[in-house]
């Protein structure tokens, strides 16, 4: 096979955004340019790599294969791209980082004072459920990942960086607010908005509830932090929600605590990477200044 780096690198590009155009527009070559290096790859190969149904492209078991291989091959290059800026005393490159929905509240400012002292390097950051998230772990996409419950299947390089209390809210003004301490089932009748099955914060809830031997009467599933929220203010329900997730001014206005025997319920941040992957020198730095960082959160 004759395939160039640069065409492994626009194939990449191709396999993570679903499209030509869009994969020629992050390499900065025109269409007909990508389309033409794909069908090159594609005869160098052999087999077909990718099919386009509705305009959306889906990679054969083939493309599956090579997009890996692709991948490897760059993360290999970038790794020995950082390794040379650091023997000259420079510190340059790209960070990728996959954070789950409920990290997003706090994450973006751990980088940007790492950015501060680094300003040469590149970020990406990306922010989904934890589904995506996890997803993206499998197919070995980042330089590390953000989580509150790591896949028990996976063989993971696993640091735990800081708690993540789970608290149950409700609006302000409820009843059950001005007691010192409940038990949940004095929360029997209640609608519990909880978040997507398979979210950190719903797994928790989860044992949590089976733990107590607890079954909410009613409940109601949201997608987001910020929904969640809304619809507690707007008295639908009672919620469990990470701490990082609530600001001061929305406890004092629109909600409120319940003191909940065995709230708040523990959680922890996880910051994880496949075993079998070596890290970055950069990716080695920032998982360096999180834990700093939260260290001194922890203190103050």
């Amino acid at each position: 096979m004759n395939i160039t780096f640069r065409q492994l690198r626009l194939f990449l590009a191709t396999a993570e955004t679903g499209s030509v155009s869009a994969a020629a527009r992050a390499l900065h070559v025109t269409q007909p340019t990508a389309s033409m290096q794909l069908r090159e790859i594609t005869e160098s190969v052999g087999m077909p790599l990718y099919d386009i149904i509705g305009r959306k492209l889906y990679l054969t078991d083939a493309g599956q294969k090579l997009a890996q291989t692709a991948r490897q091959i760059v993360d290999e290059w970038e790794r020995f791209e950082q390794n040379i800026h650091a023997m000259q005393g420079l510190t340059q490159g790209r960070l990728r980082v996959a954070v789950v929905s409920t990290a997003k509240y706090f994450v973006p400012r751990l980088l940007g004072r790492f950015c501060e002292s680094h300003p040469h390097i590149d970020i990406s950051l990306e922010v989904l459920n934890r589904d995506g998230v996890v997803q993206r772990l499998r197919d070995n996409r980042d330089d590390l990942y953000v989580m509150s419950t790591p896949p028990a299947d996976m063989e993971l390089e696993d640091q735990v960086f800081l708690d993540n209390p789970l608290l149950l809210i409700a609006p302000h003004g409820h009843p059950l607010a001005a007691r010192k301490r409940l038990t949940l089932g004095a929360l029997k009748g209640e609608r519990f908005l909880l978040r997507e099955r398979g979210s950190g914060t719903r797994l928790a809830t989860d044992r949590f509830f089976e733990s107590q031997g607890f079954e909410p009467d009613s409940r109601l599933e949201l997608g987001s932090n910020e929904a969640i929220k809304e619809a507690v203010a707007g008295h639908l329900g009672v919620a469990v929600i990470s701490r990082h997730a609530l600001k001061k001014t929305e406890l004092s206005k629109d909600l409120c605590l319940l003191p909940v025997s065995g709230t708040p319920i523990p959680s922890q941040w996880h910051l994880v990477y496949p075993k079998a992957r070596q890290i970055s020198p950069i990716a080695a730095v920032f998982r360096s200044h999180l834990m700093q960082e939260a260290q001194r959160w922890a203190k103050g």
